[in-house]
């Protein structure tokens, strides 16, 4: 149970898949104007990454090594078409706002990334633990920059008028360099937690 926490940890902070390892940073950035459209990208990836990973572990033994990543990309690819077609059907509000993002889940490095690394090499416990993580690594993210793109951006939260009506939106935050403004933020803090966690690691072993 310990090494399926510790794996599971370690997508929420020591390798968050934006944070750290910095990878699928363009849908990242482009649908964090809004938290709805974060919400929805972050449960849709999160189903693409575990499915895909489970599929991947349980079958790794008999996946030829030289045939492995076509067999990667369809199996990540029918996830996708699954999340997809499911948006279009009970949101598809959300779905349309998002346009190609959902689809462009296939190539996405996160996935790909973790299939490759993790899932092709581990067991299917651990594929879980590691798919868990590393979605809501993902998605807490991706809603934490959408929550202050938003607010500050519009002056709405999913949607919702927060601020006053004498609030002035400040658009810089809709657009990219505010986008990359709070993404570098959000760095720093992952940073600074990721040392305050490491210390208290490092203290509670010398108890």
């Amino acid at each position: 149970m310990k090494r399926l926490w510790k794996i599971f940890k370690q997508g929420l902070v020591f390798e968050n898949p934006l944070l750290m390892l910095m990878i699928g940073l363009c849908s990242a950035l482009a649908v964090t104007t809004s938290v709805s459209n974060a919400v929805g990208m972050g449960l849709a990836m999160s189903f693409v990454l575990l499915f895909s990973e489970i599929i991947i572990s349980a079958f790794r033994k008999v996946i030829p090594n030289s045939l492995r990543m076509p067999i990667f990309i369809i199996i990540i690819a029918a996830f996708t078409t699954i999340i997809d077609l499911v948006m279009q059907a009970y949101f598809p509000e959300l779905s349309k706002s998002m346009g190609v993002f959902i689809p462009l889940i296939v190539v996405n490095c996160i996935i790909m990334g973790r299939v490759e690394a993790f899932a092709y090499k581990q067991k299917v416990m651990d594929a879980i633990a590691d798919s868990l993580g590393m979605g809501l690594g993902y998605t807490w993210v991706m809603v934490g920059i959408a929550a202050i793109r938003e607010v500050l951006g519009n002056g709405t939260f999913a949607g919702i008028q927060v601020m006053p009506d004498t609030y002035q939106p400040i658009l810089f935050f809709t657009m990219s360099p505010g986008g990359f403004l709070v993404f570098a933020l959000f760095i720093s803090f992952n940073i600074w937690l990721k040392g305050k966690m490491q210390k208290a690691a490092k203290a509670k072993e010398r108890a």
